[in-house]
């Protein structure tokens, strides 16, 4: 996504979640930065539809409706019980990535400018929520990888190739999918589209895609059926509470004391000359976890499975040697 375009969908977020008014596209020429810019109305509303429709399948819920029987036109706004989760009740792994994205996130970059934001919008006569600042975020970024050429793909009307592992299995597939879109659900990022070798409508999530994506074909040839609802098709192959992968990962004597209150000692092992337990413990994103268990450093070996003892390994392995190609 060029740079100009996510900075206006941030702005247009920004903008709909901080008033309580139903703003008409008029009235959003005139305070959100980078409309203003359109040469003509035809050109502003073409550019205003697309971004609706991309804030839609980003999984932002745009309101539409009117202030009074008095207004001429329909206006927009997003409503912050839509927008913001409900109470989270977050497992060990889960609260560790938490972490890291929380001081991600918290920079004064990102404060600044949401407070320079918020003081235009005050500045053009619009009523702003001055509580809702501390929800905004840039949800039309991400730190996956795929998200660029996947997005770009999408954007392109481009297949795509890409290696994709599957959860519990150690090996990636190769995929060869004509994507539709890529939409944020329940705090994932995920490609929907139509898988080419199974022939079957399919999504899959963006921390599983292993390497490079790969455009493949001219430009225009995929189209996103009509009516297609691509939040609804990830949600439904997303159902039901996540099952645990049992992680089972040795501790030497003495020390990972965090580790040990969360888990459950089941044998004795020795390793090279150091005696120590094989614990068992729970994971619902077991990814998430690998930075935590590798900031233990040589005191926890991750035994099973073998896809989080490879991600731990391989995070050793970055610390250990940063200047080295991997």
């Amino acid at each position: 996504m060029a740079t100009v375009r996510a900075e206006r969908l941030v702005n247009l977020v920004l903008c709909l979640l901080s008033t309580r008014q139903y703003l008409t596209a008029e009235r959003i020429r005139a305070i959100v930065p980078g409309y203003a810019d359109a040469p003509t109305d035809e050109a502003f509303f073409r550019t205003f539809e697309r971004d609706k429709a991309e804030l839609r399948d980003l999984g932002i819920p745009l309101e539409t409706g009117r202030n009074s029987a008095f207004d001429g036109a329909d206006g927009y706004r997003i409503a912050r019980r839509d927008y913001e989760l409900g109470d989270v009740d977050l497992e060990p792994d889960e609260a560790a990535a938490l972490a890291l994205a929380v001081r991600l996130w918290d920079s004064p970059e990102l404060t600044a400018a949401a407070r320079g934001a918020l003081l235009k919008l005050r500045a053009a006569g619009v009523e702003v929520d001055e509580r809702s600042s501390a929800a905004v975020e840039p949800r039309v970024r991400t730190g996956e990888p795929a998200f660029a050429p996947l997005l770009a793909a999408v954007q392109a009307g481009r297949a795509v190739r890409f290696d994709y592992r599957r959860p519990g299995s150690p090996e990636a597939q190769r995929r060869a999918v004509e994507p539709w879109g890529v939409v944020s659900w329940r705090g994932r990022w995920y490609v929907v589209g139509h898988d080419q070798d199974r022939r079957a409508t399919r999504c899959f999530r963006l921390s599983r895609v292993v390497g490079e994506v790969t455009a493949t074909g001219p430009a225009g040839q995929v189209r996103r059926p009509p009516d297609t609802d691509l939040l609804r098709i990830v949600a439904g192959e997303s159902h039901g509470p996540v099952p645990p992968t049992r992680a089972r990962v040795w501790a030497v004597d003495g020390r990972a004391q965090g580790l040990r209150r969360r888990a459950t000692p089941v044998e004795r092992l020795q390793l090279g000359d150091e005696d120590g337990d094989v614990l068992e413990l729970d994971l619902v994103y077991p990814e998430s976890a690998a930075s935590w268990l590798a900031g233990y450093g040589p005191d926890v070996a991750v035994l099973e499975p073998e896809t989080l003892r490879k991600t731990v390994h391989e995070i050793h392995l970055g610390v250990a040697e940063p200047g080295e190609e991997r």
